[in-house]
């Protein structure tokens, strides 16, 4: 556990990911066997192709094997599925949006669960939801987690907010505004099955969800309001990728808050980061160096002979 509390925007996310991905090709090179892992991107999304250019960085810097495929919308379900039976591919990544609606998820829940690196298939956030942290009966495979919401746990665990005793967030409230499924649900209910409160908000306001609640619908949820939330929150979570939200402002902080933005959109206003006790502002390295563990986790629980 680091003390944060005199390191003020002093974090250093790209340090940290180069930790793991240390761990990792040592991972790889003691399995002395390739590990494959293809792409697939169909959008021309910059923040797709720097997502892919990422990837391809990551794999190449631990000793995975990376293939990109650029891909026409119409042949992307094709392509998924020969993926998921060609014995050679370890593990897939698909760059998202493709057609930008409920095709997407259609996609991403074709992904076979034993190669998906990016954890979102409904195999793993079913599992994620009931807080199964195993994949097998002897809990010896552990669960794949969604790689950013995984990095933003690690990059917390490293600051004062972090208990090494107990549950890690117990005590905690955290407000997070997103509510996606590919990020901020989950990222909600990993944090309140650790301990915390958390706040959490999407276009339609705010819910309370911990540990009492978690497996409640919304619609059972308690309501919160953006000011109240803030001003009880230890630490706030921020991925809108809209100029259009209104920026957090410093007087809306608790004071001592942590904040973490993950949105390539920044959502706090300068006086806001000057404000926070620690401003991380980006999770994008990690998020890739989660995947690579995921992808070394995948290749030792269903791949290797």
């Amino acid at each position: 556990m680091t003390d944060t509390s005199s390191t003020q925007h002093a974090f250093n996310p790209e340090a940290m990911a180069a930790v793991y991905r240390g761990v990792v090709r040592e991972e790889v090179a003691g399995i002395k066997a390739p590990i494959n892992v293809v792409g697939f991107l169909v959008s021309d999304d910059p923040a797709s192709e720097t997502y892919a250019k990422y990837t391809e960085d990551g794999c190449r810097d631990v000793g995975v094997n990376f293939s990109l495929a650029r891909k026409k919308k119409e042949e992307i379900s094709a392509a998924v599925e020969a993926a998921n039976k060609d014995a050679n591919v370890h593990g897939i990544f698909v760059y998202y949006p493709i057609f930008g609606d409920k095709r997407d998820h259609q996609i991403k829940d074709s992904v076979d669960p034993r190669k998906d690196v990016e954890g979102l298939t409904a195999y793993w956030m079913k599992k994620l939801y009931a807080n199964e942290r195993f994949d097998d009966a002897q809990n010896k495979k552990k669960s794949i987690l969604p790689c950013t919401p995984l990095a933003i746990i690690k990059m917390l665990e490293a600051t004062d907010a972090y208990s090494a005793g107990g549950l890690p967030f117990q005590g905690q409230t955290i407000t997070i505004f997103n509510r996606s499924d590919v990020v901020g649900r989950p990222l909600a209910y990993m944090l309140a099955n650790d301990g915390g409160t958390i706040f959490s908000f999407d276009i339609s306001g705010g819910l309370v969800i911990d540990q009492r609640n978690k497996d409640a619908a919304d619609k059972d949820k308690k309501l919160i309001d953006r000011k109240t939330a803030l001003a009880q929150s230890d630490i706030v979570i921020t991925g809108i990728p809209s100029r259009d939200f209104e920026k957090i402002r410093a007087e809306e902080l608790k004071a001592g808050a942590i904040c973490l933005n993950f949105s390539f959109v920044k959502n706090f206003e300068d006086a806001a980061r000057e404000a926070a006790r620690l401003y991380i502002p980006r999770v994008g390295p990690l998020t890739v160096a989660m995947c690579l563990r995921n992808a070394v986790r995948l290749y030792r629980n269903y791949h290797q002979r």
